[in-house]
Protein backbone atom coordinates (compact mmCIF):
# COMPACT_ATOMS: atom_id res chain seq x y z
CA UNK A 1 0.00 0.00 0.00
CA UNK A 2 2.76 2.05 1.23
CA UNK A 3 4.68 1.79 -2.64
CA UNK A 4 1.22 2.38 -4.26
CA UNK A 5 1.50 6.38 -2.81
CA UNK A 6 5.07 6.55 -3.01
CA UNK A 7 5.07 6.12 -6.84
CA UNK A 8 3.71 9.61 -8.67
CA UNK A 9 5.61 9.08 -11.63
CA UNK A 10 4.61 9.49 -15.51
CA UNK A 11 3.88 5.81 -15.40
CA UNK A 12 1.69 5.72 -12.79
CA UNK A 13 -0.53 9.13 -14.09
CA UNK A 14 -0.32 7.26 -17.75
CA UNK A 15 -2.22 3.94 -15.59
CA UNK A 16 -4.59 6.32 -13.94
CA UNK A 17 -5.18 7.86 -17.12
CA UNK A 18 -5.64 4.41 -19.18
CA UNK A 19 -8.52 3.04 -16.63
CA UNK A 20 -10.19 6.32 -16.90
CA UNK A 21 -10.58 5.66 -20.47
CA UNK A 22 -11.67 2.58 -20.20
CA UNK A 23 -14.77 3.24 -18.72
CA UNK A 24 -16.84 4.83 -20.97
CA UNK A 25 -15.81 2.13 -23.37
CA UNK A 26 -16.99 -0.32 -21.09
CA UNK A 27 -20.55 1.00 -20.50
CA UNK A 28 -21.22 1.18 -24.04
CA UNK A 29 -20.13 -2.41 -24.53
CA UNK A 30 -22.33 -2.95 -21.84
CA UNK A 31 -25.23 -1.13 -23.39
CA UNK A 32 -24.69 -2.94 -26.45
CA UNK A 33 -25.03 -6.42 -25.01
CA UNK A 34 -28.50 -4.89 -23.03
CA UNK A 35 -29.99 -3.73 -26.07
CA UNK A 36 -30.60 -7.22 -27.68
CA UNK A 37 -31.55 -9.51 -24.80
CA UNK A 38 -33.79 -12.73 -25.70
CA UNK A 39 -32.79 -13.13 -29.17
CA UNK A 40 -34.19 -10.37 -30.45
CA UNK A 41 -37.85 -11.13 -29.79
CA UNK A 42 -39.99 -8.03 -29.10
CA UNK A 43 -42.18 -9.30 -26.61
CA UNK A 44 -39.57 -9.27 -23.95
CA UNK A 45 -37.86 -5.92 -24.32
CA UNK A 46 -40.67 -4.23 -22.49
CA UNK A 47 -39.62 -6.43 -19.39
CA UNK A 48 -35.80 -6.36 -20.11
CA UNK A 49 -36.05 -2.74 -20.17
CA UNK A 50 -37.76 -2.74 -16.81
CA UNK A 51 -35.09 -4.94 -15.24
CA UNK A 52 -32.74 -2.99 -16.32
CA UNK A 53 -34.34 0.14 -14.95
CA UNK A 54 -34.79 -1.37 -11.42
CA UNK A 55 -30.97 -3.13 -11.25
CA UNK A 56 -30.41 0.86 -12.36
CA UNK A 57 -32.37 1.74 -9.17
CA UNK A 58 -30.41 -1.05 -6.77
CA UNK A 59 -26.64 0.39 -8.25
CA UNK A 60 -27.62 4.13 -7.14
CA UNK A 61 -29.31 3.05 -4.34
CA UNK A 62 -27.53 2.89 -0.57
CA UNK A 63 -27.89 0.76 2.32
CA UNK A 64 -27.43 1.56 5.54
CA UNK A 65 -28.65 0.28 8.93
CA UNK A 66 -30.15 2.18 11.50
CA UNK A 67 -27.79 1.57 14.31
CA UNK A 68 -25.04 2.32 12.13
CA UNK A 69 -26.43 5.78 11.35
CA UNK A 70 -27.40 6.04 14.88
CA UNK A 71 -23.29 5.58 15.76
CA UNK A 72 -22.38 8.15 13.45
CA UNK A 73 -25.17 10.45 14.64
CA UNK A 74 -23.68 10.00 18.31
CA UNK A 75 -20.45 10.72 17.30
CA UNK A 76 -21.23 14.20 15.61
CA UNK A 77 -22.88 15.01 18.71
CA UNK A 78 -20.31 13.82 21.10
CA UNK A 79 -17.20 16.01 19.21
CA UNK A 80 -19.65 18.74 19.36
CA UNK A 81 -20.07 18.78 15.59
CA UNK A 82 -23.87 18.72 16.02
CA UNK A 83 -26.79 19.45 18.24
CA UNK A 84 -28.76 16.46 19.84
CA UNK A 85 -32.26 17.99 18.66
CA UNK A 86 -30.82 18.41 15.07
CA UNK A 87 -28.86 15.04 15.34
CA UNK A 88 -32.10 13.27 16.13
CA UNK A 89 -34.50 15.25 13.05
CA UNK A 90 -31.51 13.85 10.79
CA UNK A 91 -31.82 10.19 11.44
CA UNK A 92 -35.91 10.04 11.51
CA UNK A 93 -35.37 12.29 8.01
CA UNK A 94 -32.80 9.74 6.93
CA UNK A 95 -34.55 6.50 7.95
CA UNK A 96 -38.38 8.00 6.70
CA UNK A 97 -36.98 8.45 3.15
CA UNK A 98 -35.26 4.87 3.33
CA UNK A 99 -38.15 3.45 3.98
CA UNK A 100 -40.03 5.25 1.04
CA UNK A 101 -37.41 4.30 -1.58
CA UNK A 102 -37.62 0.38 0.04
CA UNK A 103 -41.34 0.71 -0.64
CA UNK A 104 -40.86 1.98 -4.18
CA UNK A 105 -38.43 -0.14 -4.80
CA UNK A 106 -40.61 -3.04 -3.81
CA UNK A 107 -43.62 -2.13 -5.56
CA UNK A 108 -41.65 -1.94 -8.92
CA UNK A 109 -40.21 -5.24 -8.18
CA UNK A 110 -44.22 -6.74 -7.37
CA UNK A 111 -44.91 -5.11 -10.88
CA UNK A 112 -42.24 -6.77 -12.43
CA UNK A 113 -42.64 -10.25 -11.34
CA UNK A 114 -46.61 -9.47 -12.47
CA UNK A 115 -45.44 -8.66 -15.53
CA UNK A 116 -43.10 -11.10 -15.77
CA UNK A 117 -46.16 -13.70 -15.14
CA UNK A 118 -48.07 -12.72 -17.36
CA UNK A 119 -45.46 -13.10 -20.42
CA UNK A 120 -44.61 -16.43 -19.30
CA UNK A 121 -48.43 -17.85 -19.00
CA UNK A 122 -49.38 -16.63 -22.34
CA UNK A 123 -46.44 -18.25 -23.75
CA UNK A 124 -46.85 -21.45 -22.12
CA UNK A 125 -51.06 -21.39 -22.64
CA UNK A 126 -51.30 -22.85 -25.82
CA UNK A 127 -48.92 -25.64 -25.16
CA UNK A 128 -50.50 -26.18 -21.75
CA UNK A 129 -54.37 -26.05 -24.03
CA UNK A 130 -53.14 -28.63 -26.37
CA UNK A 131 -51.17 -31.27 -23.40
CA UNK A 132 -54.25 -31.12 -22.17
CA UNK A 133 -56.21 -32.30 -24.73
CA UNK A 134 -54.03 -34.96 -26.08
CA UNK A 135 -54.52 -35.97 -22.26
CA UNK A 136 -58.26 -36.06 -22.46
CA UNK A 137 -58.02 -38.14 -26.26
CA UNK A 138 -55.61 -40.83 -24.36
CA UNK A 139 -57.92 -41.17 -21.00
CA UNK A 140 -60.76 -41.58 -23.94
CA UNK A 141 -58.79 -44.41 -25.78
CA UNK A 142 -57.78 -46.15 -22.73
CA UNK A 143 -60.78 -46.47 -21.33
Amino acid sequence: MAAKKTSTGKSAKKAKAGTGAKKPAAKKAKAKATKKPGGGRGATTGLDKSVEQFRDSLERSVTLSRDRLQEVVDDAVKRGRMTRSDAEKMLTDLVKKGRRQTDSLLKELERLIKQARREVGGRTGPVRKQATQAARRARKKLG
